[in-house]
């Protein structure tokens, strides 16, 4: 990509950024989160209590750009076919032959809201790993390329256990980003209160179109990351799994560390956070900054963590200590 087409598309993501202020307050860590999942080309899913505005979220960034939307709510009656498709029987009148056409479901989109995945039972769940990973659907032995950019953004909700199934690990590895919602500060829930009670209501602006995205997509790949950040990166994802060698901090907290996507993902990311603050290179601090969302899905706490109230970022605090940055 040339210098130009970098300095047009640069300042529409400060404009993708202003256009979801319209809607949202605050969380501004939340915003560039999911922005940075959107430039890496993964998916994210986003953890918070009820109320806290993660689906306007969602529904806004859609708005703001350009590209075909949909919502899925995830319940315990859904089934695979009620995300991926099915095959309905239709009979030409003229003729009288039958035949079998493909009805396409809501995953054939550019962004997907799976709205809390984790109340779907795990058949219904395992119906998006094929989308996630591989951008395509497989049905009835014919396989379907979903449209780019492809973006699948999944919300639940961390404290209700009745009527929830868990994803399981393989799952959570296809998220290139856990972002976790928290409460707004006390100014911004001013602001959302008279924001959302009046008559005024402020339209989400659209500000970019698929051709962008897939560019500046692109763009991320050409971000330079140097030998010191990738070696600091490759050494932090091994060192998060216990066995000799590793610290006793992960020896004592994990049961089983991240694999490989996490340093692909934690890499991507890095760059995707470079870009979207106007910089060519990734820095020691974006991977200090997206550590935690990359890692905390990827790890399994041991007992002995949970018996300690150890949570995942905690482990990732240790870890980012115990490894420090070359040099």
């Amino acid at each position: 990509m040339t210098s130009p087409d970098l300095d047009t598309l640069l300042p529409r993501l400060h404009d993708l950024r202003a256009a979801l202020a319209h809607a949202v307050v605050g969380q501004h860590t939340v915003v560039e989160q999911l922005l940075i999942g959107l430039l890496a080309g993964g998916h994210c899913l986003l953890e918070g209590a009820p109320g806290l505005g993660k689906t306007l979220l969602v529904r806004s960034l859609g708005q703001a750009l350009e590209l075909q939307f949909r919502r899925v709510q995830f319940t315990p009656d859904l089934m695979p076919s009620d995300i991926l498709g099915t095959e309905l029987l239709e009979e030409d009148h003229g003729t009288g032959h039958r035949h079998f056409r493909f009805q396409q479901g809501p995953i054939f989109t550019n962004l997907l809201l799976a709205d809390e995945l984790n109340r779907t039972p795990p058949k219904t769940q395992a119906a998006l790993l094929e989308a996630m990973q591989e951008r395509t659907v497989s049905y009835a032995g014919t396989t379907y390329t979903l449209p780019a950019p492809f973006f699948v953004l999944a919300t639940q909700n961390p404290i209700e256990q009745a009527g929830t199934y868990p994803l399981p690990e393989a799952q959570l590895d296809r998220f290139l980003l856990h972002v976790l919602v928290d409460y707004p500060s006390e100014e911004e829930e001013r602001q959302i209160l008279e924001q959302t009670t009046g008559s005024s209501t402020e339209s989400v602006p659209k500000v970019m179109d698929a051709d962008a995205v897939i560019a500046l997509q692109a763009a991320v790949r050409q971000v330079h990351v140097s030998p010191d950040v990738l070696a600091w990166i490759t050494r932090l994802v091994r060192a998060s799994r216990p066995g000799e060698g590793a610290p006793a901090a992960i020896n004592q907290w994990v049961k089983w560390g991240a694999g490989p996507r996490a340093g692909q993902s934690l890499v991507l990311a890095a760059k995707a956070r470079a870009l979207l603050q106007g910089r060519f290179a990734a820095t020691r601090e974006d991977v200090q900054a997206l550590a935690a969302p990359v890692m905390r899905h990827r790890l399994l706490l041991s007992f002995a963590a949970e018996a300690e109230q150890k949570r995942a970022d905690d482990v990732v605090a240790a870890l980012l200590q115990a490894v420090p940055f070359p040099g």
